[in-house]
């Protein structure tokens, strides 16, 4: 069965994006159509990237964190990215984490669900950008979570139910890209 990476793309204290992860989560196992994951960063604890050689020269990595990234991201076919928008970019935390490896993330697809004042739509740009290098197939349709109407005076996510939509197709997408490139991954 296809295999979908949910990622949570901040180790901040206080993130919001564990929230907005699970609720993707959430809609996405009631679907059946794929296995969904949460792929938490925090539980990866990677440097500052440290490896000795690019990661599009080979896979043949020096450190542990990597080899242990590596094999998670492997596993998947297709990933959702969960950012948050610090600056008008996704997070440092993401981008190093993407940046560890490359053919791990080769022909799969990536779909993004962005949090901020504006929905992290600049952070989702920058991150096409990233992907598209890495030979990732990103699906047009993005979740764009705004901390002004989709979270409560508490801080707690409270998605408008027009965002379901958004995001089934996010997933429709996602998933078939998944299994589509299945045979350039097999090569």
């Amino acid at each position: 069965m296809t295999r979908i990476g949910i990622i949570i793309g901040s180790t901040r204290p206080g993130r919001k994006g564990e929230a907005v992860a699970q609720w993707v989560h959430k809609l996405a196992t009631q679907r059946g159509d794929a296995t969904y994951e949460v792929v938490d960063l925090a539980d990866f604890a990677l440097p500052h990237l440290d490896e000795p050689v690019p990661a599009a020269m080979g896979s043949d990595y020096a450190n542990d964190h990597t080899k242990r990234w590596a094999e998670a991201v492997a596993s998947y076919d297709g990933f959702v990215f969960v950012t948050p928008e610090y600056n008008h970019g996704t997070t440092g935390v993401l981008k190093n984490a993407i940046d560890f490896l490359y053919h791990e993330w080769k022909n799969k697809s990536a779909g993004f669900v962005g949090y901020g004042l504006v929905g992290a739509t600049r952070a989702v740009e920058h991150l096409r950008l990233v992907v598209a290098e890495l030979h990732i197939a990103d699906v047009r349709d993005q979740v764009a979570l705004s901390m002004f109407t989709d979270f409560d005076a508490n801080g707690n996510l409270t998605p408008g139910d027009h965002h379901a939509p958004t995001l089934t197709k996010l997933l429709d997408q996602v998933v078939t890209w998944g299994q589509a490139l299945a045979p350039l991954r097999a090569k």
